[in-house]
């Protein structure tokens, strides 16, 4: 028997995927029970090779692979090649792991971790919901399964990423978010906007990416056109790793300093506001509330947890 808290992290790795699992991976409180994969910043052959390489960077060949969705659900959707690199990881020409996914599909993989883990398991969706809805579709039962449930996804007042108004993870698979925010009655949400609050200054991420360790070097190499094109592009001051901050509310819930419950819905028509995430922030629907938004985090924690998964603290 084993104390640790199970984990289940659908992912569409990317660089700040990749940085998450980094922080889980070496969390001893919890045992990573599989990455489930979906396409999101790049298509889905990208995102497998990403998780299963990144495992057999952190030796952790334990962790099953899991291949998922390869397409939204019902409308064809840009990806993020432009930011994190065609492969997903920099187009840095990595060698690619000798494993494969295993032969479940995510949905399906969902599904039997849920009933394998049932009432502890701790699941997080740091990419487009595609692979959570599909599970639901095919077992409503689902959400009674899981502990908690967190997602990276969405900007709660419209200050989006990839339009105006909506954030890429959502805007990506809208109908996938609709799905997944009716079937759960409470979603941990981490969005765009609280990853603005909480960025990580360049020059220290830098030095944390010059450590001598295995997943510094791996992590530097594949993160620095990201991090170059944030800094250069955008003139940001901040290097902003959405999926690292949820990962962060996920594996230390006192960290959470500020967030309220309110109703959530996601738009999925509309010429300009097609995924945007939409809160009753006033209640004025009399609809129960199924987002717990996480709008503070403590900064010195968060920056102290990416040091370490870089062996840098």
């Amino acid at each position: 028997m084993t104390n640790k808290i199970p984990l289940l992290i659908d992912t569409d790795p990317g660089v700040d995927d990749a940085l998450a699992i980094l922080m889980a991976l070496n969390e001893e409180s919890v045992q990573v029970v599989g990455l489930t994969i979906a396409a999101g910043n790049v298509g889905l052959n990208h995102t497998v090779n990403n998780a299963l390489k990144l495992l057999d960077v952190c030796g952790r060949e334990d962790v099953p692979v899991f291949a998922g969705c390869a397409e939204p659900f019902v409308f064809p959707s840009v990806d993020a090649a432009d930011v994190h690199g065609a492969d997903g990881f920099g187009d840095t020409g990595y060698d690619k792991s000798t494993r494969k996914a295993e032969d479940e599909h995510a949905a399906l993989a969902i599904i039997r971790l849920s009933h394998e883990h049932a009432n502890e398991l701790t699941f997080v969706a740091l990419g487009p919901l595609t692979n959570v809805a599909l599970a639901l579709k095919l077992d409503p039962t689902l959400p009674s399964r899981i502990k908690r449930f967190i997602v990276m996804g969405g900007a709660v007042t419209g200050h989006g990423n990839i339009t105006h108004a909506a954030e890429f993870n959502i805007h990506f698979d809208p109908e996938a978010a609709h799905v997944v925010f009716s079937g759960f009655p409470m979603t941990e949400v981490v969005d765009w906007e609280a990853t603005v609050a909480h960025g990580l200054p360049h020059d220290e991420i830098d030095q944390w990416c010059l450590q001598n360790s295995e997943r510094a070097k791996f992590y530097n190499s594949i993160s620095r056109k990201t991090r170059d094109w944030a800094r250069g592009l955008r003139g940001d001051k901040d290097w902003h790793s959405a999926d690292s901050l949820a990962m962060m509310a996920v594996l230390e819930p006192s960290s959470v300093t500020k967030s309220e419950d309110r109703p959530l819905v996601i738009e999925t028509q509309g010429a300009h506001a097609r995924g945007t995430t939409l809160v009753d922030w006033n209640r004025q629907t009399g609809k129960p509330d199924n987002a717990r938004i996480v709008l503070d985090i403590d900064r010195n924690a968060f920056y102290d947890r990416v040091k370490r998964a870089l062996g840098a603290g």
